[in-house]
């Protein structure tokens, strides 16, 4: 784990932004004390259902396709 101190994370920002992202964690320090920690985020888990009553599916979605619309799915032109 790397220790920066304070001006030099000011000064090189986005290059410890990078270190970040690939997962190295960092530390922060004032006058040699470390006071922040710097650490890549994790992706929030995907809860099955975390749509319900967001999304809603017309009742004529499972009816065939006018033939127009259908022709052109299958590459035919009118």
């Amino acid at each position: 784990m790397k220790v920066v101190n304070i001006h030099e994370a000011k000064t090189h920002l986005s290059r410890l932004i990078e270190r970040v992202a690939d997962g190295e964690e960092i530390i922060l320090a004032r006058a040699g004390k470390p006071v922040a920690k710097l650490v890549p985020l994790k992706p929030k888990p995907r809860r099955p259902g975390g749509l319900k009553g967001k999304v809603r599916i017309h009742a004529d979605f499972d009816d065939p396709l006018p033939d127009d619309i259908a022709s052109g799915f299958r590459g035919e032109s009118l």
